[in-house]
């Protein structure tokens, strides 16, 4: 049994309802390791936040990590 077009519940896209485009809070996978102690530890966690925002990644490879780790000057 189909139901009519004019029957069905409107398509809410929820992505959009909790402020994410409009300067709400964003999740973030380091948000409670920046509180670290460790500035270094901090200083990696700022950068690959960045880097996921520019890239519009949630996760990010070990490829990607080490790029993010060399940009900020590390290095073996």
């Amino acid at each position: 049994m189909q139901v009519a077009p004019e029957q069905q519940a409107p398509f809410i896209d929820r992505r959009r309802s909790f402020g994410a485009t409009s300067g709400g809070l964003e999740r973030r996978q380091f948000s409670d390791s920046r509180d670290s102690g460790r500035p270094e530890v901090d200083e990696l966690a700022r950068a690959v936040d960045q880097y996921k925002l520019m890239h519009r990644r949630r996760f990010i490879t070990f490829e990607e990590l080490h790029d993010v780790i060399t940009s900020l000057g590390y290095h073996k």
